[in-house]
């Protein structure tokens, strides 16, 4: 099939089809890669044994846990958007051109 994707287009046209191909694909890597581990690094929203033994936490060290898991969240939900974006350009590209 690439060979007749070569043979419709010239040289240039089928080189780029293959950057933009490449390049698509390890950007989504890259994108799930690091949604990957920014999920890894969340903790986890129960309490769990924590609510039993009624263990407290000061003011400055909970605001400090809930900024990190905001930003942890937040650029979670970024790069998963951009997983999302990555994808429906390769889907368009790969039918449009392939």
């Amino acid at each position: 099939m690439l060979n007749l994707l070569a043979a419709q287009f010239g040289t240039a046209e089928y080189t780029a089809y293959v950057v933009l191909r490449s390049i698509a694909i390890v950007l989504m890597f890259l994108a799930s890669l690091a949604a990957i581990i920014l999920v890894l690094l969340q903790q986890s929203n129960s309490e769990g044994i924590e609510g039993i033994t009624g263990s407290s936490e000061t003011f400055f060290g909970k605001n400090k846990g809930q900024s990190i898991e905001s930003k942890l969240k937040k650029w979670s939900w970024i790069c998963l958007g951009a997983l999302a974006v990555l994808s429906i350009i390769f889907y368009v590209v790969v039918i449009i051109l392939g």
